[in-house]
């Protein structure tokens, strides 16, 4: 692949949209490229988040710890970015990413993060946005099983 390619999919991230050409080139070009097979791990929640991860090609698993073990949470593809919530707020990961497929990275560390949001503000917008609707999709999933969860238990009397 290109670093054409590669700014071509880092064009079609929403957050990296409006940056421009010349950027995204000099962003794919710095960004280290790693390749993880079927059932490798990108990282495990509570590792140090130094570096965010878009996924050029294939299909990752976003897992959490519970007390019965990992849970799926999501599943991500082609053109998504992981890992950003750690380096943007400077707090372990909050999950662990397995490649559920072959699975083509770019890796952008955490400095070269936090200076494309210097550099471009409208970033810290977009990434305002998504974390505000993962959010509000916890949110509801969370109401629904606390739902499911008191119609499983019996009346109290």
């Amino acid at each position: 692949m290109s670093i054409q390619d590669e700014v071509s999919v880092l064009r079609r991230i929403p957050l990296f949209a409006h940056i421009s050409a010349q950027k995204l080139k000099l962003l794919a070009f710095t960004s280290e490229r790693i390749m993880y097979e079927a059932g490798q791990t990108l990282f495990h929640q509570g590792d140090e988040g130094d570096a965010a991860f878009v996924i050029i090609e294939g299909q990752a698993d976003i897992l959490v710890n519970s007390p019965q073990g990992p849970v799926s949470v999501a599943q991500v593809e082609r053109s998504s970015i992981v890992g950003e919530v750690a380096v943007l707020c400077d707090v372990p990961r909050t999950a662990t990413v397995n490649a559920i497929t072959r699975l083509d990275t770019l890796r952008i560390t955490k400095a070269q993060f936090l200076d494309l949001l210097t550099e471009f503000p409208e970033l810290t917008i977009e990434i305002m946005k998504t974390l505000a609707l993962r959010l509000t999709k916890t949110s509801t999933e969370l109401s629904e099983a606390r739902s499911r969860l008191r119609a499983l238990e019996p009346p109290r009397g």
